[in-house]
């Protein structure tokens, strides 16, 4: 049979991002030692990358989602498109938060031109908290720049999705169908979480992860850590 052009792909992003990724886990473990708060952000599709980080069995419970209801797509295609390109949204979105000084903003952009993203990242930077762009290089060299600069210039890390111009991949010429864009993200997440997983166990230190709450002791488990993170991410109330 054929190679798996959708596993082929994500077998390159783990090689191309190695180095980046090891970086990104040395900043994660460092933000969770010190009490920080994992900030994760996103439009339209690039939020279904936000919820694989937020209250997922075996993801970190220090996560705190960045969210504004007019950005998801459910409600309205039109709204969330001209939402995302809405110069001033993101500094609303992130002057709600409290800050520890220990923070980290993972920001998913597959383009990473329209002002939601670049006005959030470099709203973070602007704040002192460290951005690990989640992004393709190569679909935000072909977009338009609507913000001015891209989410790769306001980012401490970039982890590059590989995506290309259009997020599709199938057929190999003249594609128009398979994004990969959502796959890399849940990808490159998980990739982070298993060297975060590695370098704490190395250390001796035990990370928040959230249980399945269809195992047993499961939902005490996630319980004891709704109360510890609870009052500082509303979203677990």
């Amino acid at each position: 049979m054929p190679e798996d052009p959708m596993l082929a792909h994500l077998a390159e992003v783990g090689t191309h991002n190695a180095e980046a990724l090891d970086d990104v886990a040395d900043l994660v473990l460092a933000c969770i030692r010190a009490e920080g708060l994992v900030l994760t952000a996103g439009a339209g599709h690039s939020l279904a990358a936000v919820a694989e980080t937020f209250f997922r069995a075996g993801g970190l419970a220090c996560v705190h989602p960045l969210y504004h209801e007019d950005l998801q797509v459910f409600g309205s295609t039109r709204r969330a498109v001209e939402s995302e390109r809405r110069p001033g949204l993101a500094r609303g979105v992130f002057g709600q938060l409290r800050l520890s000084g220990h923070d980290v903003l993972f920001l998913f952009s597959n383009s990473g031109v329209n002002h939601y993203p670049v006005e959030l990242a470099i709203a973070a930077i602007d704040a002192g908290c460290p951005v690990v762009a989640v992004t393709s290089l190569a679909a935000t060299t072909a977009a338009p720049r609507r913000a001015g600069s891209t989410v790769a210039q306001n980012s401490t890390i970039v982890l590059d999705t590989l995506t290309e111009p259009g997020d599709v991949s199938y057929p190999e010429k003249n594609a128009v169908t398979a994004s990969l864009s959502s796959l890399s993200n849940v990808y490159l997440w998980n990739q982070v979480l298993v060297r975060l997983f590695d370098r704490a166990e190395r250390d001796g230190f035990a990370l928040p992860l959230w249980r399945s709450s269809n195992v047993e002791g499961g939902d005490e488990a996630n319980a004891l850590l709704i109360e510890r993170y609870g009052p500082r991410i509303p979203p677990l109330s």
